[in-house]
């Protein structure tokens, strides 16, 4: 198989640079599952937007200080004036925003100053990236394959050549592409719990680690605070999004107290909600939507509504149980502001890359609008690329061993493992890949809690303290290749 450019991945990243590159260029975009399996679809609170001029320095602060001043500042630069353009864009797209008197919503989250977060119902990601699709999908142009999975490099003298690929038979082969894009997301599936998709396990970090590629602060890893307790392990945990507190909602512990500012950054909300935890001894905290009222819920947050119900609780009437999960990764494959990689022919965009906006917390809101405007940036650089290379320089003989990725079980243990010693290694030794706040004690504290089993009595109910025994401290996460239990 041959093309002028892959894609690797069809989340946000993935469409909106297919739908920034030239219509003479072939482009092939394939995906690990199906088309709708992406982490873009499941974003819930909003995108960021500078809503004015006079919003500019607020926004820099905001994303700066939830980033602890790790933040590269050009690239926080860039994603903030580039937002204008970028909703422009969407909203030619057919994507809808709500709007109130013909004018835009904005709403809060977490360690925002300020309302400037636009929102589709909770259901953002889904509204945004099912769009994008849509719109790639009239492309004459691009091609899409589902269950195709990246399994390499294929590394030339003069950079990337493209990839090998396993089909959903098993079947191995090569894809030459004159430029090739790595939007394949995060590494949820490396773990437990986690509100990712179980497919995404890094696998772009793993073959550029395989062949010399720069990584970037790959221990740089963001817990959510709020996610629905169940009790269960082994699924994909849903998230209660940040614009439920920035709407009003409150927390409290087991005796019905409240402890903590619901809107602090995620990684200092996730330490508070830890150390509750640990204190009454519980598996959870609990999370009060009613201030937020009947009719704002029903109208703006209709599918956490709806799944907190399935799973037997009534936000309209009670506190839901939450507790925090892994959630999205800061750290990735370097690249600079155009989203080139450390060898020539390959980039990067979204959650797989690491262009340095979010420092070691993201901001809440910022990871749509982080993936689209370096996605459109490396569209605009391949395009010049492109421009400067022969349309017709014939392709060589792809370089590659069969063999080498027969056992794709054994591979993909190869490469998650490659993954996590990445982590281990940036982290000091241990798991415990989070955002690196300035207190190393803070991270270690709140890490043990991630990478470790737990042990739990026979009562399901999350309101008894008596159903959780605590072995160390609470061990709510491990990661995935960990001893089963």
């Amino acid at each position: 198989m041959k093309t002028d450019i892959l894609i690797v991945g069809c989340g946000v990243s993935g469409l909106y640079c297919a739908l920034n590159l030239p219509r003479d260029k072939q482009i092939l975009i394939i995906t690990k599952s199906d088309l709708t399996s992406s982490d873009s679809f499941l974003a819930q609170g909003g995108i960021c937007m500078l809503k004015s001029q006079e919003d500019y320095d607020s926004f820099f602060e905001d994303t700066l200080r939830a980033g602890h001043y790790e933040n590269n500042r050009e690239s926080v630069d860039i994603m903030i004036r580039s937002s204008g353009d970028v909703i422009r864009d969407l909203m030619g797209y057919g994507v809808e925003f709500a709007m109130e008197g013909g004018k835009l919503c904005f709403t809060r989250e977490g360690a925002h100053s300020t309302n400037r977060i636009l929102y589709h119902e909770d259901i953002t990601g889904e509204e945004i990236t099912s769009k994008l699709l849509a719109q790639v999908k009239k492309l004459e142009n691009v091609t899409l394959w589902e269950y195709t999975q990246m399994v390499d490099l294929l590394e030339e003298e003069d950079g990337c050549g493209g990839i090998i690929a396993r089909d959903r038979e098993g079947r191995l082969f090569p894809i030459q592409s004159r430029q090739t894009m790595l939007a394949c997301g995060g590494i949820g599936g490396l773990f437990l719990h986690s509100t990712n998709f179980p497919h995404l396990t890094g696998d772009g970090l793993a073959v550029c680690l395989k062949h010399g590629v720069r990584l970037q602060n790959p221990d740089y890893i963001q817990i959510h605070p709020t996610t629905l307790y169940t009790g269960r392990s082994k699924e994909r945990q849903f998230l209660i999004s940040e614009s439920v507190r920035g709407e009003g909602a409150l927390l409290y512990n087991q005796a019905g107290e409240r402890f903590v500012n619901e809107l602090l950054p995620r990684d200092l909300l996730t330490q508070k909600i830890y150390e509750q935890m640990e204190k009454d001894q519980t598996p959870c905290v609990w999370l009060d939507m009613r201030p937020i009222g009947e009719e704002t819920l029903r109208k703006h947050f209709p599918h956490i509504l709806e799944r907190c119900q399935q799973e037997g609780y009534d936000p309209l009437s009670q506190r839901v149980p939450i507790v925090p999960a892994q959630h999205y990764f800061m750290g990735g494959i370097w690249v600079d502001r155009n989203s080139r990689t450390s060898m020539n022919r390959l980039y990067a965009a979204g959650e797989t890359s690491c262009n340095g906006v979010h420092g070691a917390n993201r901001l809440a809101s910022n990871s749509l609008l982080e993936s689209l405007v370096f996605a459109k940036r490396a569209a605009m650089h391949m395009t010049v690329q492109e421009q400067n290379t022969p349309g017709n320089a014939p392709f060589g003989e792809p370089v590659w061993n069969p063999e080498e990725y027969q056992d794709d079980r054994k591979l993909e243990e190869t490469y998650k493992t490659l993954v996590l010693r990445e982590i281990e290694k940036a982290s000091g030794g241990s798991l415990y890949g989070h955002p690196a706040n300035t207190n190393k004690e803070r991270t270690k504290k709140i890490h043990e809690q991630h990478y470790h089993d737990t042990e739990r009595g026979s009562s399901s109910d999350p309101g008894t303290a008596g159903g959780y025994h605590q072995r160390g401290h609470y061990h709510q996460f491990r990661h995935a290749g960990s001893q089963a239990g």
